[in-house]
């Protein structure tokens, strides 16, 4: 078993250790991360210069570049075999809803997703991050699965797992993608050199979160498992965009 791992808080940070670590003795196990932390750059790839490859002390290898940078780097040029898994995270926040188009943890999973590897995106749904082995613990589960029964079909799973000790945990639940609100106003501040800059500002609240949801699932202490697809295409307006365009 090959397993790629990958995140967007960076080669360092704790929740992509907690993700080796819990996944150690499951195959064998190869980590290119960007070498910063990366938060919000989804998809987006480099192709204004180039990227390098460097190793870490730990083993670990990082990428001056984006998630998807390190995942396509690491499977087109890299790797001498394809790996029969990519993980991504353990993220330190979540990414339900909405945040799964910003979601750098996400689009490294998706990455993968498109070059044929099966994915999953595994995020801790807080930014306290407590229990990051809790986390752990259902990735290695997740993948145990992946192994023992291959899913019959390409996958791309997002995970968000409550910050809560594992034995607390209420179960896996297989969700769909609720929906924020519009996100905060941008905040304006005036920069030591005074000039005016803007912070973005923080996701909205959940607005669509009812039962089936991936928020309601983390409410109630579950652990949402939510499929993934690529295509954008609304197929529902096809016929009214072909009348409206004739």
């Amino acid at each position: 078993m090959r397993i790629l791992l990958s995140n967007d808080d960076g080669y360092l940070a704790p929740g992509l250790l907690n993700l080796a670590d819990a996944l150690s003795g499951l195959g064998e196990i190869v980590v290119v991360a960007p070498e910063r932390n990366r938060s919000g750059a989804s998809n987006s790839l480099t192709l204004d210069r180039p990227l390098s490859l460097r190793q870490a002390e730990n083993g670990f290898y990082y990428v001056n570049g984006t998630p998807t940078d390190c995942v396509h780097l690491a499977v087109t040029g890299m790797l001498e075999h394809l790996p029969d898994i990519v993980v991504s995270g353990i993220n330190n926040g979540p990414n339900m809803g909405d945040d799964t188009l910003y979601s750098g943890t996400v689009a490294a999973a998706t990455e993968a997703y498109l070059l044929g590897i099966p994915a999953l995106a595994i995020s801790l749904a807080s930014y306290e991050g407590r229990n990051f082995p809790a986390a752990g613990k259902i990735a290695r589960q997740l993948v145990e699965r992946f192994i023992t029964s291959p899913p019959s079909e390409p996958t791309l799973l997002n995970v968000n797992v409550p910050d809560q000790p594992f034995a607390e945990l209420s179960g896996i639940k297989v969700t769909r993608l609720g929906k924020r609100h519009k996100a905060e106003p941008v905040i304006k501040m005036i920069s030591p050199r005074r000039e005016v800059v803007y912070w973005v500002g923080a996701a909205g609240p959940a607005q669509d979160a009812g039962e089936g949801t991936d928020f309601h699932a983390l409410a109630n202490g579950f652990v949402s498992v939510t499929p993934l697809q690529i295509d954008l295409t609304h197929q529902q307006q096809l016929a009214s965009i072909r009348s409206w365009l004739a």
